[in-house]
């Protein structure tokens, strides 16, 4: 009697949604991702530094601290732990090859009910230009707690780790992902996020820093009357590659996302260097049963100067029409001259009428960090950016 065989799963099967993507902890199990490939082909594989293939250079320990307040626990567990695994397995070769290089992960737990007033800090710092890194990181959100959590990124070399969130029934999550490398550095991040029944997420990314940062949030609802607004800052200069990707993947009833990134780009037509250029690309799955789903995403690119390349795709998949409400809305443009226009007209200087319509256009987003020393941080970043520009 001939023996049965069993041929294993790859990432290649055939999925019926977004949201229902092959998963797995396991490099091997995916195969090395092509320029064809449909979430591969905005981003040059050739500057990945072979994190997609597995040709990186030598690998050393991820340098991660983690500080806040006495009630928040601080684990370094081994890799296989599966309290590391709460929020799920990767999605793509790269947050697997992360799983799969990490020996330890680091489990941040914040207790049931607790109250944080002070935020915690998550600090990743680049190991150098020559040497790669990976992280695993889990910030577990007890019933009912509510904190801020800063995940900052610093400093030069190849990083790709896996910063994943659960958010236990009626928790409140505000996170702040600030990728604020050295411009030579490399980083692709996935981020997994769960959110139980009745809790609320408020997530944003804000990205200047490195050569090229890929950023992939995937945000899933477990339980009715979840509550996420995923936002974003990016501002690419010459030589820079930054990518958000992200899902909102709705599969229960009566829960609300909302979306709204905000990126500016510039260049300079005497540089080597090449085009700056972004690439935003925005989700959201409406599942069969998820009735009275009620969602929005919004991505507006301004391009300061020729040669920039912004690319805007935002993506609703419903599978069913019983819902509050579902739209998208993206942009790619230069500033508007009429209010240039306006505001000269009112004796104000055309460099500096530039430079005020600019930080509005950020500070929309980044008004909404609730720690008052971040957002003056990221709001003298723009500054620092326009000044650069001279503009």
């Amino acid at each position: 009697m001939a023996e049965a065989t069993v041929e294993t799963v790859k990432n290649a099967t055939t999925h019926n949604n977004k949201g229902d993507l092959f998963s797995s902890f396991d490099v091997e199990q995916f195969d090395i991702p092509g320029g064809r490939d449909e979430v591969w082909r905005f981003i040059s594989l050739r500057r990945l530094r072979g994190l997609h293939n597995g040709t990186f250079a030598p690998v050393a320990e991820a340098n991660i601290e983690v500080s806040g307040p006495v009630e928040v626990r601080v684990e370094k567990l081994p890799a296989d732990d599966p309290r590391l695994k709460a929020a799920g397995a990767p999605v793509d070769r790269v947050a697997a090859q992360a799983w799969s290089a990490a020996k330890s992960g680091t489990l941040v737990t914040i207790p049931a009910d607790a109250q944080l007033e002070e935020p915690v800090t998550v600090t990743v710092t680049g190991s150098g230009a020559d040497v790669t890194t990976f992280g695993t990181v889990l910030i577990d959100a007890g019933a009912h707690s509510t904190a801020t959590v800063i995940v900052r990124y610093a400093g030069s070399g190849t990083h790709a780790d896996n910063v994943n969130w659960v958010l236990g029934d009626g928790s409140r999550v505000h996170a702040v992902v600030d990728a604020d490398w050295d411009r030579d550095a490399v980083h692709l991040g996935s981020q997994a996020v769960t959110v139980g029944r009745d809790a609320t997420l408020r997530h944003t990314v804000a990205t200047f820093g490195g050569e090229v940062v890929r950023i992939t949030p995937r945000v899933s609802f477990t339980a009715p009357g979840g509550d996420a607004e995923l936002t974003g800052v990016y501002f690419a200069d010459d030589g820079q590659y930054i990518e958000n990707r992200l899902l909102v993947d709705h599969a229960v009833p009566n829960c609300r996302s909302n979306v709204l990134y905000k990126g500016a780009l510039q260049g300079d037509k005497s540089s080597h260097l090449p085009d700056a250029r972004t690439c935003w690309v925005g989700d959201v799955l409406i599942r069969a049963a998820a009735h009275g789903t009620d969602t929005y995403e919004t991505n507006r690119n301004m391009v300061l100067t020729d040669g920039a390349r912004a690319d805007a795709i935002p993506n609703l998949e419903i599978e069913t029409g019983e819902i509050a409400g579902a739209g998208h809305a993206a942009t790619v443009g230069r500033f508007d001259e009429e209010q240039v226009f306006y505001l000269r007209s009112r004796g104000i200087p055309e460099a500096e009428a530039t430079r005020l319509i600019i930080r509005g256009f950020f500070n929309e987003v980044l008004n909404r960090i609730p720690v008052e020393s971040v957002r003056n941080e990221l709001i003298a970043r723009v500054s620092g950016e326009l000044e650069l520009a001279n503009l």
